[in-house]
């Protein structure tokens, strides 16, 4: 599973936070997730997995091309144009799941939710609730941390005007079940930052042995949906899977969303269980 072509920027090549080294093995196709992410022995080696997944062309090309041409107002900066890895507290009570990178956001910067609009709301309303150290996050390796959460995306590589395909959410799929799965003995509550990653997160659940409710229960921003923990959990009381609209651009400026409805879901979450 080696590649003849180097990702934008190379695994380790001292990149801050990068969890990969030149030898960690490459997926090239929707098998090889499947086998890199059930064989991975531990959530730091998924991670670096993770983060040089090469199963989907068309994210692929997209990601590294962003990070070649780049926007005007990040041209003198070095994009890190690879998937993003799932971040956080190794044993989080609290998982948040996203739909994916952006462009010039997480793509750029190295982190999910990190350098664009979307992750100053997010990571300001996490530090006011006592869930991250700091205000912002502005970059791999600016010190920003997690306290007692972990931030993980439905799709691991930016996507063409942000909507990846059913076949590349398909196929990312696994990187993101044996994640949840890795970190379920520690987990109290799941927040889904808008309805794709609500969507995206219910067959996650279920691989990793999470009893889900049928029919899927509706997205709406404050839903609830108790689930039973999979056998691999040590407490055996529910998880609480939360509903919160993204902090997008669009959102926020139409008032959509409000500092004050996220700081809601987190303390929810914060305070359950």
């Amino acid at each position: 599973m080696t590649d003849a072509r180097a990702p934008h920027v190379p695994p380790g090549t001292g990149w801050p936070d990068d969890p990969a080294a030149p030898d960690t093995p490459v997926a090239h196709g929707a098998g090889d997730v499947i086998e890199l992410a059930a064989g991975a022995p531990d959530l730091a080696e998924l991670c670096a997995r993770q983060s040089v997944c090469r199963a989907c062309d068309r994210l692929v090309e997209w990601r590294e091309r962003v990070a070649v041409e780049r926007r005007r107002a990040f041209a003198d900066e070095e994009y890190w144009g690879r998937p993003i890895p799932g971040w956080g507290d190794p044993e989080p009570r609290i998982l948040i799941v996203g739909l994916a990178p952006a462009a010039h956001g997480g793509n750029r910067t190295g982190r999910i939710f990190t350098g664009d609009r979307s992750g100053d709301w997010l990571f300001a309303s996490l530090h006011r609730v006592g869930l991250a150290s700091q205000a912002t996050s502005v970059h791999a390796g600016d010190g920003q941390r997690l306290i007692g959460a972990r931030m993980a995306a439905t799709v691991r590589c930016a996507p063409p005007d942000n909507k990846p395909t059913p076949l590349e959410r398909t196929t990312c799929l696994p990187w993101l079940a044996r994640e949840v799965e890795d970190v379920a003995g520690s987990v109290r509550c799941v927040v889904c930052l808008g309805g794709f990653a609500w969507q995206g997160v219910w067959p996650a659940l279920k691989q990793a042995g999470y009893e889900v409710p049928r029919p899927r229960p509706k997205f709406g921003h404050g839903a609830e949906v108790e689930l039973a923990p999979p056998p691999s959990a040590a407490r055996r009381d529910p998880v609480l899977l939360l509903g919160c609209y993204h902090p997008s651009q669009q959102n926020t400026f139409t008032g959509r969303v409000t500092e004050g409805m996220l700081d809601a879901v987190f303390v929810r979450a914060r305070d359950y269980g």
